[in-house]
């Protein structure tokens, strides 16, 4: 039995072939867990407010740098029948008094982020304080000592007798020198 190969079509006749037919759409690959999530999270946030985490980020602006070096917040409650909550401030031992007397205005700071009526009071907790930690600038590179000034150095430090003086008299005139 033969077989009967079917012709193939010309260029022009593809063409029109694949003018005809539709072909599938690309695959798309799935949302971002971030897309995803964020109406969720909003829906949460409009519910249950910031919480203490949305204070802690702020809490320098709220308290002042003073009192934000000894205290932080630690967790936020809120009242029963839409009172107002309590928020439990971690405080360095001497601190807690300067916390105490300023607590009008500390909660009228919080209120102004969390909305009117979120914090009734505060609750005081006396504990170590956990310090945000601060970026530091990478150190700057100088330039080396040329050796010019490194031999003169040597130089005028000759008739300095060898030990811990001599060492740190050379290091001076270096970073002296190096234009610290």
């Amino acid at each position: 039995m033969a077989i009967r190969r079917r012709p193939l079509p010309t260029d022009a006749e593809a063409l029109e072939i694949l003018k005809r037919r539709r072909t599938r759409p690309p695959h798309r690959p799935p949302p971002t867990a971030g897309k995803t999530l964020a109406p969720a999270l909003k829906a949460l946030e409009a519910k249950f407010g910031q919480g203490v985490s949305g204070l802690q980020n702020r809490w320098r602006e709220i308290a002042g740098d003073v009192l934000a070096r000894h205290s932080q917040p630690v967790k936020l409650t809120k009242g029963r029948n839409g009172a107002g909550g309590t928020l439990e401030l971690r405080v360095d031992g001497p601190a807690a008094a300067l916390i105490q007397h300023q607590a009008p205005q500390i909660i009228a700071r919080v209120e102004l982020m969390l909305g009117q009526g979120a914090i009734a009071k505060l609750r005081i907790v006396q504990g170590p304080v956990r310090l945000e930690p601060t970026k530091a600038k990478p150190p700057r590179k100088r330039p080396p000592l040329d050796a010019g000034a490194e031999a003169q150095l040597a130089r005028d430090l000759a008739a300095t007798p060898d030990g811990p003086l001599k060492t740190a008299l050379h290091r001076l005139g270096r970073e002296v020198l190096r234009g610290r």
